[in-house]
């Protein structure tokens, strides 16, 4: 009466700090603490509906794997890493059909000592994240490639507005062309399969610089509409940014934002005869807006 329809399984939480030294200069380093969870998919459905276990490849290999292959090879950017990972399971074991990597990585930058960065000391900026997920199909030999930037906090405590929308009886929010806007980003962008179609494009591609460019690129553009759009609704700043980034990178596909609305709330302190408060404001943990959306590009102007 049941069937087994799909599964998965791995390792997650399997963590590292890695150490690149400068050939030149050995005390000018780099560093790159990652997050990282493999699954695979395949020839294992024996092992769920008749507890045989032969075809497991542990998850504890999995681990080892992971961290042995970090040692071996470069995993900057952490692009490449995935796609390495994944084609080492891919090929490494037959009936593995397919693999999802998921890297996230911490946050570190040089901090300043007398008016320059230090060359092997870094700060904590968390916790905002740079991750990457890949997932390939063996049988399709099919790659999906998809970047993000997570938890990176923003406010401005002026130039956004937010009138015009529907009202019914329900609604008791007031229109403002002034108001404090606040978000943790949640910014992602999938690359073309045109772009990215087997493993050997996404190398060439790390070697080339585009993963880091691209994010620098969304990074800057978040920041910047950020805190230069007068911003109409969430909704259109977050859209004018996905513009932006499909603009400057025509190796990505489309752009997804994931943005929590974080209210603050003016005080009200006319209960003290206080009747002009525009300037201290309390945060509302909840409930919050949220909102999303995915732009991509129309057929005619796809890579």
């Amino acid at each position: 009466m049941s069937q087994l329809l799909e599964s998965s399984y791995g390792k997650a939480n399997v963590k590292f700090l890695k150490v690149k030294k400068n050939p030149s200069n050995p005390t000018e380093q780099e560093v790159l603490e990652a997050n990282v969870q493999v699954l695979l998919r395949g020839g294992f459905d024996v092992s769920y509906t008749k507890a045989d276990n032969s075809p497991i490849v542990p998850t504890d290999t999995v681990k080892n794997t992971i961290l042995v292959e970090a040692k071996k090879t470069d995993v900057w950017p952490i692009e490449r890493f995935a796609a390495h990972l994944a084609k080492h399971f891919s090929s490494k074991y037959a009936h593995v059909m397919g693999v999802e990597v998921n890297i996230v990585q911490a946050k570190w930058s040089r901090f300043n000592v007398n008016d320059a960065p230090h060359p092997h000391s870094f700060k904590h900026e968390g916790p905002e994240t740079r991750r990457v997920f890949l997932d390939y199909c063996k049988r399709k030999d099919k790659l999906v490639v998809k970047s993000s930037i997570k938890d990176l906090t923003v406010l401005k405590s002026t130039g956004s507005m937010f009138y015009g929308y529907n009202v019914c009886d329900y609604t008791t929010l007031k229109p403002t062309k002034d108001r404090i806007l606040s978000t943790d980003v949640d910014a992602s962008w999938t690359y073309s399969s045109k772009a990215l179609s087997n493993f050997e494009d996404v190398f060439k591609q790390a070697d080339a610089g585009l993963f880091d460019k691209t994010y620098e690129n969304a990074r800057k553009v978040t920041l910047d509409l950020f805190a230069l759009e007068n911003s109409a609704s969430v909704q259109a700043t977050m859209y004018n940014m996905s513009h932006k980034i499909l603009e400057l990178v025509p190796e990505v596909e489309n752009v997804t934002y994931i943005l929590p609305n974080k209210h603050y709330i003016l005080f009200n302190f006319e209960w003290k005869g206080i009747k002009d408060n525009s300037e201290l404001f309390y945060p509302s943990p909840d409930p919050n807006g949220l909102i999303k959306s995915t732009v991509g590009r129309k057929e005619s102007a796809k890579l």
